[in-house]
């Protein structure tokens, strides 16, 4: 993996889970419990594909200053 798809990697996945914690915190009251949960399950799955990307781009940047 190339250095600069690592580095995209994680800043990808530290944007996923800033963006989608934020949502989480700005969703307005008033809404029916189903837009919760459909919002809270989006938001759970984005926030731990951002956590599987940054993992994958940090172990890429590892194995690439050893290799290097």
């Amino acid at each position: 993996m190339s250095r600069k798809l690592a580095v995209f990697l994680v800043i990808l996945g530290v944007f996923m889970i800033f963006e989608w914690v934020n949502l989480g915190f700005n969703l307005a009251a008033g809404h029916p419990t189903s837009f919760y949960v459909v919002h809270g399950i989006l938001i759970a799955v984005n926030v731990i594909l951002g956590i599987v990307l940054g993992v994958i781009g940090v172990r890429g940047l590892l194995r690439r200053g050893r290799a290097g």
